[in-house]
């Protein structure tokens, strides 16, 4: 690897930084986009049940709002609970687009690195062809420095490809996930809206 490195010369750098962010962003999503820890499937249910046992006490509406981003959305709701449907509504739809924020979390910054990495690939190509053509002479070519800019153009173009494949199918994974997620929380917002107010009809 690096005999790899060195072969492709410095602007394999900017690629090798870029791939060690976009590894760590897809880890961190990977564990912070599941379902238990965004929207758990029973935490409506359990919800209901704790408001009618002891009412929207503040105590439980933080632990809600802390437990996770639906847990936020339907803490905001319950706060208002006792207000008309529109203002519920409201505060719930405020609390959501919050909860959309945090979710998105370093999606923009994976897809830049998607978009960049072919381009850093490019810069290095560039710089290997600058330094074939500077290798040229009216007497001939140096083999050696013909051979270290063929290996900076070809070896940068592959890993700039490489960086930037995976990056951009996690990109689009996470974007249909965010928003299979965002779908299922103002499902259940509804829900507790029509509830309550049902109720109270």
């Amino acid at each position: 690897m690096l005999a790899i490195v060195e072969a492709a010369g410095w602007p394999i750098w900017s690629l090798i930084l870029a791939s060690i962010l976009s590894v760590a962003i897809i880890i961190e999503r990977i564990i912070s986009l599941r379902t238990s820890e965004v929207a758990p499937k029973d935490l409506l249910d359990r919800t209901l049940k704790a408001y009618h046992s002891q009412g929207a006490n503040p105590e439980m509406l933080a632990l809600l709002a802390e437990s996770s981003p639906l847990g936020r959305v339907l803490a905001a709701g319950l706060r208002n609970a006792k207000n008309s449907r529109a203002i519920m509504k409201e505060a719930i739809e405020e609390a959501g687009r919050a909860a959309v924020h945090d979710l998105e979390r370093f999606l923009p910054a994976l897809g830049t690195i998607a978009s960049v990495a072919p381009l850093l690939g490019l810069l290095g190509t560039v710089i290997g062809m600058v330094e074939i053509f500077g290798a040229q002479t009216p007497s001939g070519g140096n083999p050696a420095v013909l051979a270290h800019g063929i290996s900076t153009a070809l070896y940068n173009t592959a890993f700039g490809l490489i960086v930037a494949i995976p990056s951009l199918i996690a990109y689009r994974l996470f974007r249909a996930r965010v928003d299979d997620i965002v779908i299922n929380m103002e499902q259940e917002a509804v829900k507790l809206v029509e509830m309550l107010h049902n109720e109270r009809t």
